[in-house]
């Protein structure tokens, strides 16, 4: 999967140059957490920044909300967005792989990555966008088994399921391999009539079974 099969088009930008009182507006109205700051080029936008609810909120004392009605006239509410905005922020562009970004954001503790092409904005990806991304693979609108179960460190999984399906009345829904602790594992997610003979193929194959679940 990649970036631009999940990431939002529908971006919400504004200038650096406007005051950070209309970002605040901005985000209450259309309930977001973020805007891509931009400048035109050209006729073009570019991206020069990113702006995000809590940067809008540590520039104002505590006990004032910024999102709500603001006292109008007081020097926060006028401070441009340029002054607050996270300057050439990381980005990713539409083709990154889905993990790639999850790790941008993990490592770097941001909640949103804008996405660019040639240095124009065209989206942004964001936390709730990886986990509907990765929550996509465990789905399923039918009756399924999720096995996982140990394997060797150089072994083929995709080809020990491949030979194990092949006697099997069952087709593999998702399957993907990883490491708990130190252990690798393969999680394969089974639908069809002979689940039950393929979890016992598994056993039979001297794999270790770690879990077993079963969706209705």
């Amino acid at each position: 999967m990649i970036v631009g099969m999940w990431m939002s088009r529908n971006l919400s930008t504004i200038a650096q140059d406007a005051p950070i009182a209309e970002a605040a507006a901005l985000m209450a109205q259309r309930h977001i957490r973020r805007l891509l700051v931009v400048e035109s080029h050209q006729g073009e936008q570019r991206l020069v920044g990113i702006i995000s609810a809590s940067d809008i909120l540590h520039a104002f004392p505590p006990k004032v909300n910024p999102f709500a009605v603001l006292v109008k006239g007081t020097p926060k509410e006028l401070m441009a967005t340029h002054e607050i905005m996270k300057c050439n922020p990381l980005t990713v562009m539409p083709d990154t792989p889905i993990e790639e970004a999850a790790l941008l954001m993990r490592d770097h503790k941001v909640g949103g990555l804008p996405v660019v092409r040639d240095g124009k904005p065209v989206g942004i990806i964001t936390e709730s966008d990886i986990f509907r991304a990765f929550a996509s693979i465990f789905s399923s609108p039918q009756a399924t088994v999720r096995i996982m179960f140990a394997v060797a460190r150089v072994e083929d999984a995709f080809g020990l399921i491949a030979d194990l399906t092949a006697h099997q009345a069952v087709h593999v829904l998702s399957l993907f391999t990883l490491v708990q602790g130190d252990t690798p594992v393969c999680v394969v997610r089974l639908a069809g009539e002979g689940v039950e003979a393929m979890l016992e193929a598994i056993w039979k194959s001297d794999h270790r079974v770690l879990n077993v679940l079963r969706f209705t």
